[in-house]
């Protein structure tokens, strides 16, 4: 007997995932609403590929001869390496340089799209994910980063989140480094265990202070057995770092102390005292603050704390991180919190990297995945799919030209219609087809209604509610709404009346 064929596995890689319309529809929605904040602080639009140049993403890349930890890479036929985006901050930090001399400047651009991690994927945790980011390039004021913040919280109101239910937090990297400095972490020799210490505060809110004091000191293992490898700090380093970030005492699991900016600001002036580079940043700040006061967004929408730290390397001073206060629950009830669903930061390094002179840049990245998948839990992105389009159904093969001049009729009209391509034989199949596409109506043309010049018409919608009609003369009545005979020439009057009933109306 010949060998029996074998059938591949249909199987998705893990950390990625498929997306049906009704996801798809309510990312569009969401992004729509997006652009529109971002367009009226005047930001353009802009695109960059989702492949770059392996060392154009920046140095927080590890140096290896495969440079594969984080990012997805291969080779070139020309023997150079290439990877996916890891964010899109970095690709436009090359096509500003790129494009130097024919840009007006300050650039303020914005783009979205999708970014790749090579990183273990876990619960809401994905190897591809989407973005949308703003950035102004060129500009060194304060206002550029106040302006951030806001344009955050004015996009978190678009979308539905009532003022209270978010904050946009606020820090800055000089402050933090000069906090390094001071318990002996300065200097190139240290650039690994800053980056560690940065990585590991930036993980306060999600694992609290426990784990990120392993994170500081030998190292944690997680739930799965896997161990990450500590910053191997002392118990004076750790216990400084933790008590500058408001955490309270070491061990205690409590949330930032930090609730009013002023306060804040005397705090940090009093941690760097002494430290050239963390006076810089506090002045850094205390502009941020006075501007983000005059413009009243001083109301708890915009607030200084110290535990933002943001996880990559190319930060030179403000960053930002846009966090939900929202609890809820998931399907199975379980308490969730999205927390950071966005964040940003000053990076005057990285196009100077290119052009080997000093070009200041700014910019906020919202992570579109996580906060769509928020948005839908709590109620505020309608995760519905959209209504199928209108099923022009076959009843005699021999006149399929006959059904596609109505269904031409109907997207002349600017309404969404396709001709039923099934096998024809059984017609309750094509009611079912209909049903499953979440079509609105059919348009039914058999042989008695073609002689009279007729189509029927059949209002999906309004006859999956006639079961549940108890009167019997309200029952007579939207039946016969429900499936009508109209005349061939007002066919597009009567889809749109059916449209309309539902609040379809095209």
């Amino acid at each position: 007997m010949a060998e029996k064929t074998k059938k591949l596995k249909a199987r998705l890689p893990r950390g990625l995932a498929d997306r049906g319309p009704a996801e798809i529809a309510a990312t569009r929605e969401m992004i729509e609403k997006i652009r529109r904040v971002y367009e009226l602080y005047g930001f353009e639009p802009g695109e960059t590929p989702a492949i770059e140049y392996t060392d154009a993403l920046g140095k927080f890349l590890p140096d290896q001869d495969r440079p594969n930890e984080g990012v997805f890479s291969f080779k070139d036929d020309d023997e150079q390496w290439l990877s996916l985006r890891y964010d899109l901050t970095a690709p436009l930090a090359r096509y500003v340089a790129e494009n130097f001399q024919n840009l007006a400047l300050p650039y303020r651009s914005y783009r979205y799209g999708w970014v790749f991690r090579n990183e273990k994927p876990g619960p809401g945790r994905y190897r591809q994910f989407m973005q949308f980011d703003a950035d102004t390039v060129g500009s060194a004021s304060m206002a550029a980063d106040a302006e951030m913040c806001m344009m955050a919280a004015d996009t978190m109101e678009a979308l539905g989140i009532p003022r209270g239910s978010y904050v946009v937090k606020v820090n800055n990297r000089k402050v933090l480094d000069g906090v390094m400095e001071a318990v002996e972490l300065g200097g190139q020799a240290n650039i690994s265990k800053r980056l560690a210490v940065l990585r590991a505060i930036d993980k306060l809110d999600r694992l609290g202070v426990d784990a990120v004091e392993r994170l500081l000191g030998p190292g944690r293992k997680d739930e799965s057995g896997d161990f990450t490898k500590g910053a191997a700090l002392n118990d004076i380093q750790i216990t400084r770092i933790i008590n500058f970030t408001g955490w309270g005492e070491r061990g205690s699991g409590s949330k930032s102390l930090y609730s009013n900016n002023e306060v804040t600001i005397a705090n940090f002036e009093s941690a760097v005292e002494g430290n050239r580079l963390g006076e810089e940043g506090v002045a850094e700040l205390t502009d941020i603050r006075k501007i983000v006061a005059a413009a009243g967004y001083d109301d708890g929408r915009v607030a200084i704390d110290p535990s933002v730290v943001r996880g990559l390397e190319y930060y030179t001073g403000p960053v930002y991180e846009l966090e939900l206060l929202i609890d809820t629950k998931d399907e199975k009830g379980r308490p969730v919190r999205f927390g950071s669903v966005g964040g940003g930061g000053r990076y005057d390094g990285l196009v100077s990297r290119f052009r080997g002179e000093a070009v200041p840049a700014t910019g906020f990245s919202i992570g579109v995945s996580r906060l769509q998948a928020a948005l839908a839990l709590i109620g505020k992105l309608d995760a519905r799919p959209e209504p199928g389009p209108v099923v022009v159904t076959v009843f005699d093969k021999d006149r399929i030209a006959d059904y596609q001049r109505m269904v031409a009729r109907l997207r002349d009209a600017n309404i969404r219609a396709e001709l039923y391509l099934g096998n024809p034989k059984n017609f309750g199949n094509q009611l079912k087809y209909a049903d499953r596409r979440g079509s609105p109506c059919v348009v039914i043309q058999g042989g008695d209604e073609k002689s009279k010049g007729e189509v029927q018409i059949k209002d999906l919608i309004l006859g999956a509610t006639l079961s549940a009609i108890k009167d019997r003369d309200d029952y007579l009545k939207k039946q016969a709404q429900a499936q009508f005979a109209v005349k061939e020439e007002k066919l597009v009057e009567a889809v749109r009346e059916v449209l309309a009933r539902h609040g379809l109306a095209r």
